[in-house]
């Protein structure tokens, strides 16, 4: 029988594939973000209004030293996750990440989709674009040729018609439109930690950043559930590896919020999924849905937390913080 042999939780932010000089071209534009910024509390702020209530001590975290140690950091924890990969060497590696108009817009805006076509395509394309500054090294980003990638498409398909009789109503798509290609969420995938062999996956997608039909915490980790179950239905002898992409708090760094989170997911069950307060789930927080996802597939497993990253780029505070775990 089919069996999840190991959980990988990461981070997938812009911030992995850059340098910090780019960091800071990014934090440069932080009061014009797109996804706009809120506070601690959930509330939605201005950049001036958080730079004016910011720590000082955030001063400390944006040094040139401060910025190299923690890119160092995130390298490590990136490599550490693509060599555990590559040591448990599953058949089938599923993959759930959100969307961030890169594939769906507000035309069609599913709140679960999988896609099940024979290969999936990678176009760099939207985020995976090169934007910045061209003088900035552009070294560890996304490649910026087209290549398609294995989809585990047999085995998609009936996870889509398990979780249909699970309850769940699983928009599908087995084929992407010319301006279409995957999230970023996906391409991470690709690109950082299937670094010495491509695996077939299963890309499921929730959506976490846009209303009304933003999945909750819990809906996320009862649809890891269903995910598991019908993994472990299936009667053929495979290894599969669940992941997950995303998170943790962005575009304002809350640590406090992120510690707690990262306690209560290694403790297990339900609860923290169903507590998780909607409110400071906004914008780049709303990612912390796809670690609810993954827990409920893994529930029971033990979790090793790799490393826990706090990445400020400003003195406001803004920033990403990274997070990389395993469950086994």
């Amino acid at each position: 029988m089919a069996k999840i042999v190991m959980g990988i939780g990461s981070s997938h932010s812009p911030t992995l594939l850059m340098k910090p000089s780019a960091w800071l071209a990014r934090a440069a534009t932080d009061d014009q973000n797109f996804f706009v910024l809120h506070d601690h509390s959930g509330a939605r702020v201005s950049y001036g209004e958080l730079l004016e209530k910011a720590d000082p001590a955030i001063l400390n975290e944006i040094t040139p030293d401060k910025l190299e140690q923690r890119h160092q950091q995130n390298q490590v924890a990136v490599a550490r996750l693509a060599e555990t990969l590559n040591e448990v060497n599953p058949d089938i590696v599923v993959i759930i990440g959100d969307d961030h108009k890169e594939v769906f817009h507000d035309d069609n805006m599913p709140a679960l989709s999988v896609y099940w076509g024979e290969t999936i395509p990678y176009r760099p394309t939207g985020i995976m674009k090169w934007k910045y500054d061209p003088d900035l090294d552009q070294e560890l980003w996304y490649p910026q040729e087209p290549k398609d990638y294995p989809v585990a498409s047999q085995y998609a398909e009936r996870l889509i018609r398990g979780m249909m009789d699970d309850g769940f109503d699983v928009a599908q798509s087995k084929y992407f439109k010319d301006q279409q290609a995957m999230s970023h969420s996906f391409g991470y995938v690709y690109y950082k930690l299937m670094t010495e062999k491509i695996y077939p996956s299963i890309p499921v997608s929730i959506n976490t950043y846009y209303p009304p039909n933003n999945v909750s915490p819990l809906r996320a980790y009862r649809i890891g559930q269903s995910i598991r179950r019908q993994i472990e239905s299936w009667r053929e002898d495979l290894r599969v590896v669940v992941m997950s992409t995303g998170g943790l708090s962005h575009f304002v760094v809350d640590e406090a919020f992120d510690r707690h989170f990262l306690t209560r997911l290694a403790a297990g069950g339900p609860d923290i999924h169903a507590e998780l307060p909607l409110k400071k789930l906004q914008s780049g927080n709303s990612e912390f849905r796809c670690w609810s996802a993954l827990a409920g597939a893994v529930d029971g497993m033990k979790m090793d937390l790799i490393d826990y990253i706090p990445c400020y780029r400003s003195p406001a505070g803004t920033g990403c913080a990274m997070a990389f775990a395993t469950w086994s």
